[in-house]
């Protein structure tokens, strides 16, 4: 994927970065937070889209590694040596009889070019292309999954103030609902169970409260993860979930799956990947010829710069028998690839099944939106009878009891829906593969994202004491050896102990004879 550098673009993102490595700023106060907002955030501070261009950064260096390898190769080399024989010896002019010790300087200039490798380093290249291929989906496909999981994160947020809600409201009303019952009990008109029913069920509301006021932190707190936030950060969404219809049939949801899935794409560059290993495989038949040109110097003194020589030349080199090896490389290879084939047509298999679930899903929470809507209206219409009834001594304390638990439970029913709705839509897209990343957002230059991982990485390894480590190892490996020594001068202790203990029976049996 090509992108035009922008560069007021990255001097915003760069300000962005700086201005987000001290999140504290927020812990102090409410912020508000759109679901737009929350995505962009996570975009510009979530390890996982750092992790997924460092990915990317790595797989462009192999694959410019590979193509560069069809390259000359220049290779400098110098030896400095000093030698001769144990013993004293003629020369070869049988003039000097001495041990011949001198000193040999040389230096070689070698370039070496691949002409043919049957297949090796094409097969390498390829792996490498595929690789790097499968890095740039990968990349996108981090911003998609990202998308999905703060979507989620947000959409659980607004769910549990939804629920909170309803919990506070079922405590407002059984508050009320226990201000009658004590009124009339005071007066005799009510029995005291129909007080001791009330107070109890108040009590359990109010523990359905607690309960979701700590689901409501636990979502809170899940948000600001993703966002970079410091966790007790108090956010204040500016929406709410709703129910927005989607068209779409589940045919063209399968058709449209099957083309932009980035990860049934990267199955599919799975295969190329295979068979490039299979070429390589393969080059174990073939010859492998090199062009090589040298130059050599060569001289008792240095540097070595004297008898100048020069050579050019072919090397050629093909194995003639390696016991079967090549082709059991070659035969592991097919099966690779067979199996890369058969993952792909699985994985999209997967894809419409997928979509398939995600659509169904969609529908049914749908459905249960327009059924629980006029539950919640009926059961408000119930309690408000119930509780007229009661007030004008007609109806019972469990009437009203009952008709609350289900005015509770229809607006839970009601919010669940339009929880699973809004999650079963976001399903939908990313099961489609919907590009997430905005038209043109990038995060920076390279050395800004360098910069600012640094420093992240710096903040977490001071908070974490990652210093202490060698300190803690050492403590364990010192507790661990006082453990073994323990051990073993107990086993010692035993020995002896038993040793005594065979001695004294010996004796004791040798006076018995006596």
């Amino acid at each position: 994927m090509i992108r035009k550098k922008h560069g007021k673009r990255a001097a915003l993102l760069g300000s962005l970065l700086t201005f987000l490595l001290v999140p504290a700023a927020f812990a102090a106060e409410t912020m508000p937070i759109d679901l737009a907002t929350a995505i962009s955030r996570s975009y510009a501070t979530h390890a996982d889209i750092r992790k997924a261009e460092y990915q990317l950064d790595e797989a462009r260096a192999n694959y410019n590694a590979a193509r560069e390898s069809f390259g000359p190769t220049v290779t400098l080399t110098h030896s400095t040596g000093r030698g001769g024989y144990w013993d004293e010896r003629w020369n070869t002019a049988h003039t000097l009889y001495s041990k011949g010790i001198d000193n040999t300087y040389s230096n070689t200039v070698s370039m070496t070019v691949p002409i043919y490798t049957g297949g090796q380093l094409e097969g390498a290249r390829d792996e490498a292309k595929a690789n790097y291929r499968s890095s740039v989906l990968g990349e996108e496909l981090a911003y998609i999954n990202l998308k999905k999981n703060v979507t989620d994160a947000y959409y659980t947020l607004l769910s549990a103030i939804d629920s909170e809600k309803v919990c506070r409201q079922s405590v407002a009303d059984l508050q009320d609902h226990l201000k009658n019952v004590q009124a009339q009990y005071d007066v005799g008109v009510v029995a005291k169970v129909d007080l001791l029913r009330s107070q109890v069920e108040l009590t359990n509301a109010q523990q359905q409260l607690i309960q979701a006021q700590n689901t409501y932190d636990n979502a809170e707190a899940a948000l600001n993860n993703y966002m970079g936030l410091p966790h007790g950060t108090k956010l204040q969404p500016t929406e709410v979930l709703q129910y927005n219809l989607y068209d779409g049939t589940m045919e063209d949801c399968i058709a449209y799956g099957l083309t932009h899935r980035l990860d049934l794409q990267q199955s599919k560059l799975q295969v190329d990947y295979a068979k490039g290993a299979l070429n390589a495989a393969k080059s174990g038949w073939r010859p492998y010829v090199n062009g090589v040109a040298s130059n050599n110097w060569t001289q008792g003194n240095w540097p070595g710069d004297d008898n100048e020589n020069w050579a050019i030349g072919l090397n050629l080199s093909m194995n003639v028998f390696d016991s079967g090896v090549t082709g059991s490389k070659v035969d592991a290879a097919k099966a690779s690839l067979m199996q890369a084939e058969e993952s792909y047509r699985q994985d999209a298999d997967t894809v419409r099944l997928d979509v398939r679930n995600c659509y169904n899903n969609l529908r049914e929470a749908e459905k249960r939106i327009n059924t629980t809507k006029l539950a919640v209206a009926e059961a408000e219409e119930d309690y408000r009878i119930a509780q007229v009834r009661y007030a004008n001594g007609v109806g019972t304390n469990t009437d009203v009891m009952d008709a609350e638990v289900a005015l509770t439970t229809a607006r839970n029913n009601y919010n669940t829906a339009m929880y699973d709705y809004n999650t079963s839509h976001n399903a939908l897209l990313t099961s489609m593969g919907v590009e997430a990343r905005p038209a043109g957002y990038d995060t920076g230059e390279k050395h800004v994202r360098l910069r600012y991982t640094k420093q992240k990485y710096n903040t977490t390894f001071e908070d974490t004491q990652a210093k202490a480590i060698n300190d803690r190892v050492k403590a364990y490996e010192k507790a661990r050896d006082a453990r073994r020594k323990t051990d073993s001068d107990v086993t010692a202790a035993k020995a002896a102990k038993a040793a005594d203990k065979a001695e004294a029976k010996a004796e004791q049996k040798a006076a018995d004879k006596a």
